[in-house]
């Protein structure tokens, strides 16, 4: 009984040895295998960083361009807020807080400690820029008020809409994939 006991202790304990073998250290391929996963994972990871990077220089070229244009043309940007169907403080106060939100966004999004703050930023605005487009667009507004800037204006609403929309989706997009890039570390 003793000799029993003994032996399958013994069989037990070679049983997480049996275990480690896998196909691949039979074969003699562990190293090339672990090789093929490092170069499938540094890819992929490279294709992840460059698609944040576009999404990110997508962003700042659209609020760089835009809050620019505001500021350069301030007066046409003006007139513009105040012929937005909203009262008349909240028009005079967003003609200069839109074009500065526009270039703090920018700003975040040039550097990678605050990008993550700059791509939320940028989902939050242009949720209410294509929020306001939509209802725009479905004649929710009794006129039609114009604050576009630059190459926008010749932009119609649908198109405006549908543009805001791809803008909205891949701030979303960079948000999650900050995120993810957070959880790993």
């Amino acid at each position: 009984m003793r000799q029993l006991a003994f032996f399958l202790t013994s069989i037990f304990k070679q049983v997480p040895n049996v275990l480690a073998i896998t196909p691949i250290k039979l074969v003699g391929l562990e190293k090339f295998y672990k090789k093929l996963l490092f170069n499938e994972m540094a890819r992929y990871s490279t294709i992840l960083n460059r698609l944040k990077d576009g999404i990110t220089l997508v962003l700042i070229a659209t609020w760089s361009y835009t809050g620019l244009e505001k500021l350069i043309n301030f007066q046409a940007s003006r007139k513009a807020f105040l012929n937005q169907p909203m009262p008349h403080e909240l028009e005079e106060m967003l003609a200069f807080v839109v074009p500065s939100m526009e270039l703090l966004l920018a700003f975040l999004l040039l550097f990678r400690i605050s990008r993550w703050w700059g791509l939320l930023g940028s989902v939050l605005l242009l949720t209410v820029f294509t929020t306001y487009v939509g209802l725009i667009w479905v004649g929710a507004f009794p006129r039609v008020p114009c604050s576009c800037a630059g190459i926008f204006e010749s932009m119609g609403w649908l198109e405006h809409l549908v543009f805001n929309a791809f803008l909205l989706l891949i701030s979303v997009l960079g948000v999650r994939m900050e995120g993810l890039e957070s959880n790993e570390k």
